[in-house]
């Protein structure tokens, strides 16, 4: 990371000076309290698993791991399921799975609306479970992960897959745990295997990580981990802008995109009022091609927008102050591109909600926020 967008962090974005985290400002603190009852629910449930399954957003590998719970899960047969990650870039995403390998950590990249992906991590956690364990004849499986990782779809689509492997189950299996002083109960779970019979329980569960820095929670709003409210969509925005300039992003959209960036323009045979709310392909109905085609003009806008603000710009990268006009200018440049009437405030939070749902939604391309560490020589 840049040293602009390092500083720009520290000084917790945009004139906000040393407010903290949150909006409003002050001290990290956005714990609900049925947060605190889940993570000590999730400790007890921890301590009768057998094997856990760490979901993490691959786009944040590190940031989105949950900090609290990180001496118990190293305790355990584990495996990081780094999920979303046709959304996260092959490339970088290759250096991390040797990151992984090095500190003798399993993980998977994968997709949990895959069932092809999904049934390739069950496989996974059957091999580990066989190999280091002959003699038990009930093994527990766990699923753990901050928000909006993609625990439920992955809890989904293994329910789905045990209910064709073991149909007898039907909705739900208990599979009874214990004796264990304290927490002996049935846990709800689906049967994914046979001798030995391996459990995953349907339960994922809410956790919520401890925040170590500012930056790592900037990456977890950016991803959709924390509630937009809780940071405020402008302000994680700017630091999207600050990543992207300080990696030149726009410069390797111009490569890349040549042709669509130099003005080709597609019009609509007609007039349609489209929203960017989802634009996650829907089950029910396919997207038209006109609504493709107003999506990928509106990338391109974009993507122009800030190809030209950045290659205007005179200002040192590396300061601050500079940066924070760079953004300023995009901000403008973003509410033409995305033809936001002007409404003051109102304009700037459309621009933050929109340009937000275009990258978390993988339209600006594949990301991958944390740098991998140093520590271990990728060789």
């Amino acid at each position: 990371m840049g040293l602009g967008l390092k500083k720009l962090v520290k000084k917790g974005m945009m004139g906000l000076g040393e407010m903290g985290f949150n909006a409003g400002g002050g001290a990290i603190n956005w714990f609900p309290g049925h947060m605190a009852a889940a993570t000590r629910a999730i400790r007890d449930r921890l301590k009768l698993a057998d094997f856990v399954i760490e979901v993490r957003d691959a786009r944040i590998p590190l940031s989105s791991a949950n900090q609290d719970l990180q001496p118990q899960l190293r305790s355990k047969r584990s495996l990081i399921a780094l999920n979303k990650k046709d959304l996260a870039n092959p490339n970088i995403m290759q250096k991390w799975t040797r990151y992984f390998e090095l500190s003798n950590q399993d993980c998977l990249p994968m997709n949990a609306h895959s069932k092809s992906s999904v049934s390739k991590l069950l496989e996974l956690v059957e091999y580990k479970l066989k190999e280091a364990i002959s003699r038990e004849p009930t093994l527990l499986v766990m699923v753990v992960g901050v928000p909006n990782v993609g625990k439920s779809a992955l809890i989904n689509n293994i329910h789905q897959i045990a209910s064709s492997r073991f149909p007898v189950q039907g909705k739900m299996k208990r599979a009874t745990v214990g004796p264990l002083p304290g927490v002996t109960q049935d846990i709800a779970g689906f049967k994914i295997a046979h001798k030995p019979s391996i459990y995953v329980l349907d339960t994922p569960g809410v956790l919520v990580p401890s925040i170590p820095d500012i930056e790592t929670g900037l990456k977890l709003a950016l991803a959709g981990s924390i509630k937009d409210s809780v940071v405020g969509e402008d302000r994680i925005a700017q630091y999207l802008l600050a990543v992207l300039n300080t990696r030149g992003t726009p410069f390797h959209w111009k490569n890349s995109n040549n042709r669509r960036m130099e003005g080709i323009q597609y019009e609509a045979e007609e007039k349609v009022d489209y929203s960017l709310k989802n634009l996650r392909p829907s089950r029910r109905k396919l997207p038209t091609k006109s609504h493709v085609l107003y999506v990928e003009d509106l990338v391109t806008e974009v993507q122009r927008a800030l190809y030209s603000t950045l290659s205007e710009f005179n200002g040192n990268m590396v300061d601050e102050s500079d940066l924070e006009v760079l953004i300023e200018q995009q901000f403008e440049a973003l509410q033409k591109a995305l033809k936001i009437p002007n409404k003051g405030s109102d304009a700037r939070l459309m621009v933050s909600k929109k340009f937000l749902t275009l990258f978390r939604t993988g339209k600006l391309g594949p990301f991958i926020l944390d740098d991998v560490p140093e520590a271990n020589p990728l060789s």
